[in-house]
């Protein structure tokens, strides 16, 4: 058992979940990471394994098919799969903020509609709030929905769906015509169902393909274009125009703490690598790790992963007990994303130049690790919004 982030106070339930997918990480993961990401394909068969733990529905409630768990358990969860390779967490990660969604906000119908089929992996989800001019300002969303007698019609573009093609339903956050004042309160989350794939893949939707990237390979990355994209209001999340940008923020608010934990299982798998490779390979007579620059870094390096994995788990069950945790969860999302990154790097350094080569998982990490510092906002987003927080809190009274 590794000594390093580990959890205390889990039941026995929760053991044998992350013990299952720590083996399966293990065997099924970490042995064809290389070679997917390198080729850029999509991990169909590691999807299918993880369908049958039904990891899809871990967090859906049993009477909608799922396992009814915990938002710390999804996130330990994350953190196994992404020390294997991130593109994997990726593909869940998404999936579970539109389940939770649909779960906190939606109507009783459109519970029973989705949930079991997304609990089993027929359905799953992606999630859409940027777009190409957009930013961290999401009230300045330009894709609109303009009410018609059926529904509503859909028009512009939109940016960075992760599984925006392998996914067969859209969490879409849009402008509406509400009337109020404020430009969040005219913003409307709609529920899309879509045929996977690329193209036109709907009248009026098409997602043009595949977006390059330096990493975070083999999971799809897309945009998404609505040209008259009709769709019915029994599809606005909870029946509820105008409150698309609150439900975007509490799904956004578990994605931090997701990400957090997939920031803390990359810099669990860079330590492991560096501490491993340290111990093996030897200059002037001994191994690298008994020189003392080395073993400080280790030393340096353990202690980030055990920090951030901590302020991850205090940030998950803050949000399990039901209290605000916007701020925990932006701190969390912080420290694990920066530490990530110095972690990585450290381990690459450790690799010398042998971390440049492609054979070695290292160079992988080096460029996955950067993705977090950006995911459900930059780092200096949560700075903003911690910092909001705690003037809440110590509001001067002077």
């Amino acid at each position: 058992m590794a000594r390093l982030a580990q959890t205390a106070g889990l039941s026995d339930v929760q053991s044998e979940i992350l013990a299952t997918v720590r083996q399966f990480v293990d065997k099924e993961v970490i042995p064809h990471a290389q070679e997917l990401e390198h080729t850029d394909t999509y991990p169909a068969d590691i999807v299918e394994g993880m369908k049958e733990m039904g990891l899809f529905g871990i967090t859906i409630p049993e009477e909608y098919g799922g396992l009814g768990e915990s938002l710390l358990t999804y996130a330990l969860v994350v953190e196994e799969i992404a020390r294997g390779w991130m593109s994997v967490s990726g593909v869940i990660n998404t999936h579970f903020i539109v389940a939770h969604m649909i779960t906190r906000h939606g109507t009783e119908a459109q519970k029973r509609h989705f949930l079991p089929r997304m609990a089993t992996g027929e359905v799953r989800g992606s999630f859409s709030m940027s777009e190409p001019d957009l930013g961290s300002d999401v009230a300045a969303i330009k894709t609109r929905a303009k009410k018609t007698d059926d529904g509503y019609v859909v028009d512009g573009a939109k940016m960075w769906l992760t599984n925006g093609g392998s996914s067969n339903l859209i969490a879409l956050l849009v402008k509406t015509d509400e009337g109020a004042e404020k430009p969040h309160q005219n913003l409307t989350a709609f529920l899309v169902e879509k045929p996977e794939g690329f193209g036109e893949v709907a009248p009026g939707l098409t997602i043009p393909g595949k977006i390059d990237k330096m990493g975070y390979k083999g999971v799809d990355t897309t945009e998404a274009v609505f040209d008259g994209y009709q769709i019915g209001a029994d599809m606005v999340l909870g029946e509820a125009p105008g409150k698309g940008f609150a439900y975007m923020m509490d799904g956004v608010e578990v994605g931090r703490v997701n990400v957090a934990a997939r920031a803390c299982g990359i810099a669990i798998r860079a330590f492991e690598l560096a501490v491993e490779y340290a111990q093996q390979r030897k200059t002037f007579g001994k191994a690298i790790a008994e020189h003392q620059a080395v073993a400080f870094k280790l030393a340096e390096m353990a202690t980030k992963v055990e920090a951030a994995h901590l302020m991850m788990v205090n940030a998950a069950r803050l949000k399990d007990s039901g209290e605000r945790n916007d701020v925990e969860a932006g701190m969390a999302k912080l420290i694990a994303s920066e530490y990530c990154a110095e972690v990585t790097q450290d381990s690459f350094r450790i690799h010398g130049g042998y971390g440049y080569s492609k054979e070695y998982e290292i160079e992988r990490l080096m460029r996955e690790a950067p993705f977090l510092l950006i995911g459900e906002g930059t780092s200096e987003i949560q700075k903003t919004i911690i910092s909001r927080g705690l003037l809440r809190e110590y509001k001067s009274r002077s």
